[in-house]
């Protein structure tokens, strides 16, 4: 086990490196948890874009398609799009 009492400046790079590394599983997992409960959104074409690894042109040819209708609340020019439905419905489209 570690010694935390030590120094930083006399530890080996191989003792930092398994002290960063006994520490991140906790860190990952606290991230991971709390995004499972927020529910995530992008915004416009150019989230979908990135959301879908596409063009802006053919995540606009997408949304026009109905593909994505019900993950897509649209007020005038202002697009949110519920990211987990949308991806939802492009792995069971048709």
């Amino acid at each position: 086990m570690e010694n935390f009492n030590k120094p930083l400046w006399q530890l080996t790079i191989g003792e930092l490196v398994d002290i960063l590394d006994s520490r991140q599983p906790k860190v990952v997992n606290e991230i991971v948890e709390k995004d499972r409960n927020e529910t995530k959104y992008v915004y416009g074409l150019s989230g979908l874009a990135k959301l879908l690894n596409c063009s802006k042109n053919h995540a606009g040819k997408l949304k026009s398609s109905g593909m994505f209708d019900e993950a897509i609340i649209q007020n005038g020019r202002k697009i949110i799009i519920d990211s987990e439905k949308a991806l939802e419905l492009f792995k069971n489209r048709n």
